[in-house]
């Protein structure tokens, strides 16, 4: 039987810039209108030249719309629906109404997560059942939390369970950023949001690259070195790969190199979304060796990809047309947007290209976000803390999530 009007979930969002954070909330809330009131979980990104004012603008935001959970953070750049606001004051919310949705939000430390040795001990910290929790959206501070052990932790008690969100990012002269949850203001940890019932998270990782090359097979390792490639010295097998290219690839790959590394190495094909992208951090040019930021085990399989602007963008479109596929008709509630604070115009040259591309895709989703210190998503079915990516979490009913 079809949901009643009242039963939908249903989604508004808002974004505006301002001098004052009265004007930049009250703009944003605007543009929301009604469908925002009463929302079961409500987003909010801020940017750091209001941090003087995060209580009065949250205590404002809740007196306003009198949503159940209020989640956020400080973010250099905020988003919303088809628009990025970078390098000025401005605020972004995104209210959300789940009907038969199960959903609690809780702060926690990283003293905390250091006390979590089983998953009994994470399940008396989130104070979440597994059965309970078909989702988490994870807001933290990079400066006081160790962003790959939550991840790993999280995903060792929620096994299976799809992570998704970023590290905050705030004024670059302070070393913290600040997190927001019911009307406190936090300075360290972490906020999860467990989503559950009726809906969950359908994730997008675009992490702004293409790949060159053939695939190769990790032969030798030591700790973050690659000292053998198909049985040949790494560097050897790079220069070749470059040689190959058309001259237009090459000049685009020789600045912007990277590797990408399979998480399935059993695959018999390899396509874009296959591999988790690192970055190529050193050479040694008597033994061929190559640095990269990981740990590179022996058997993996390893391709070589290049990111710029032109690959961000192939990347990001591919992944959401993909999405838009697996989707059918189902059309998403609504959209979480965290975008590294290396994309936006100063990769792009043009502002909103995230945002634009996701509403040229998939439609006017109501979104939010706020651009990152290292976004939160899924690779290959694992979660991973990226850098120069865009993660989407589309909430979308059970049924059509993946």
């Amino acid at each position: 039987m079809a949901m009643s009007r009242q039963q939908r979930a249903t989604a508004a969002g808002g974004i505006a810039p301002g001098r004052m954070w009265e004007e930049a909330l009250d703009g944003a809330l605007a543009q929301a209108g009604e469908g925002i009131q009463g929302a079961d979980l409500l987003l909010v990104f801020a940017a750091p030249a209001f941090l003087p004012h995060y209580r009065e603008l949250l205590a404002r935001l809740r007196d306003l719309t009198a949503a159940r959970i209020v989640a956020g953070c400080c973010g250099q750049g905020v988003i919303g629906t088809a628009r990025e606001i970078e390098h000025r004051p401005a605020v972004a919310v995104l209210g959300v109404t789940l009907p038969g949705a199960s959903l609690r939000a809780v702060h926690v430390t990283q003293a905390q997560l250091e006390s979590c040795a089983t998953v009994a001990d994470w399940y008396a910290c989130t104070g979440v059942h597994p059965d309970d929790v078909n989702a988490w959206i994870i807001l933290a501070d990079p400066f006081t939390v160790d962003g790959e052990g939550l991840l790993a932790g999280l995903a060792a008690a929620y096994a299976g369970v799809p992570l998704a969100g970023g590290m905050a990012s705030g004024d670059p002269r302070l070393r913290g950023t600040h997190l927001f949850l019911g009307g406190r203001v936090l300075s360290e940890g972490a906020v999860l949001v467990a989503l559950g019932g009726a809906y969950t998270l359908r994730t997008v990782v675009a992490q702004g690259a293409a790949p060159i090359g053939e695939t190769w097979t990790i032969t030798g390792v030591e700790q973050n070195w690659i000292t053998s490639l198909g049985g040949r010295p790494p560097l050897e097998v790079l220069r070749e790969t470059l040689d190959a290219l058309p001259d237009a690839l090459r000049a685009r790959a020789v600045h912007n190199l990277l590797v990408g590394l399979a998480i399935d190495e059993y695959q018999a094909e390899f396509r874009r979304g296959d591999f988790l992208i690192r970055n190529l951090i050193g050479a040694h040019r008597a033994t061929g060796a190559l640095a990269i930021g990981d740990t590179p085990r022996v058997g993996q399989t390893l391709r070589f990809q290049v990111r710029d602007a032109e690959a961000a963008d192939e990347d990001l479109r591919e992944m959401l047309a993909a999405v838009r596929i697996d989707l059918g008709g189902a059309e998403p509630v609504a959209g979480l947007l965290c975008s590294c604070n290396g994309r936006g115009v100063g990769l792009f040259g043009v502002p909103d290209h995230d945002a634009r591309a996701v509403a040229e895709q998939l439609g006017p989703v109501p979104l939010a976000g706020f651009f990152c210190n290292g976004e939160i998503g899924p690779v290959g079915g694992r979660p991973y803390l990226h850098g120069f990516t865009a993660s989407l979490a589309l909430i979308v009913p059970r049924a059509s999530g993946s």
